[in-house]
């Protein structure tokens, strides 16, 4: 754990341009309060039921003809926020803070709290929960007359993946093999961001099923790791394993978030913190 604490520390005082305020950077590096959170959105997806059933793709109606099956979009903001005591703690969850995410100078939207320091809210709960590219979101914790603030800039658009989109109108493969594709190249000037992939399996009635892979981290150890190796989910090309893929005849939804990371904006959070916000594109995929 203090490798990884060392290790997070370094890599997010290297590239945050708070590191230049030395002041600033000393009190967050001595800080004992952290702050991990996620804003992801993910857009509405219809899925046509006669071409995964293995007929042509051409055979699909539209939204309104009983044909096709659609999933509305969803946007969900999640917040851990708690105390380490030492450089190998491991962080435990505040509860009882007011927390809110706040795009730019709109008003904050309040998270619910969720217990051991979790915080959580989705678009299906509210309507002022939305997901803009190109915002400055702000997730905020207050605590005991105290505020404390991680910000991500420049939320990224959706990243169009060709390989999710071929002729036929979904992938095909065999059942227990892994997939690969490859992400654009970034604008010119841009770091590429950081990119997620989580698979889910779909009933004969388009009910979702439990993941069978993700990488996107969920706990502050895993936000640790993320913030001390961003290298590995920059990479040009992905590869989703084979076990994310374990039913023959079965069709997957494969969603892909393209990322930013963001970090403590006030002086009294911890230098690891990280915040991500970010959109997804999804493909369809149905094994042989």
């Amino acid at each position: 754990m203090k490798r990884l604490l060392l290790s997070a520390l370094a890599a997010a005082a290297a590239l945050s341009p708070l590191a230049c305020d030395l002041e600033k950077t000393g009190n967050q590096l001595r800080a004992d309060h952290v702050m991990v959170g996620t804003l992801l959105a993910t857009p509405q997806v219809d899925v046509c039921a006669s071409a995964l059933a293995g007929f042509d793709a051409g055979t699909c109606g539209t939204p309104d003809s009983g044909d096709t099956v659609s999933f509305p979009g969803q946007t969900a903001a999640f917040v851990f926020f708690g105390t380490k005591s030492g450089e190998n703690s491991q962080p435990e969850g505040l509860s009882g803070a007011a927390v809110t995410l706040q795009a730019g100078s709109a008003a904050g939207v309040p998270l619910n709290a969720q217990g051991g320091g979790s915080y959580g809210v989705t678009s299906d709960s509210t309507d002022a929960l939305k997901y803009t590219s190109g915002a400055t979101y702000s997730f905020f914790a207050e605590q005991g007359g105290t505020k404390y603030e991680a910000r991500v800039e420049d939320s990224p658009t959706k990243e169009a993946i060709a390989a999710f989109h071929p002729p036929e109108g979904f992938v095909r493969l065999n059942a227990n093999t892994a997939f690969a594709f490859d992400r654009p190249a970034p604008p010119p000037n841009q770091d590429r961001t950081l990119g997620f992939v989580t698979v889910v399996p779909l009933g004969s009635n388009g009910e979702k099923g439990k993941a069978t892979y993700s990488n996107v981290p969920t706990t502050p150890v895993e936000f640790l790791q993320l913030a001390a190796m961003p290298a590995t989910f920059r990479e040009a090309r992905v590869t989703i394993p084979a076990t994310a893929f374990p039913t023959p005849k079965q069709t997957y939804l494969i969603i892909f978030q393209a990322v930013r990371m963001g970090g403590p904006e006030s002086d009294n959070l911890f230098l690891g913190s990280v915040v991500l916000a970010g959109t997804a594109e999804v493909g369809i995929a149905r094994t042989n």
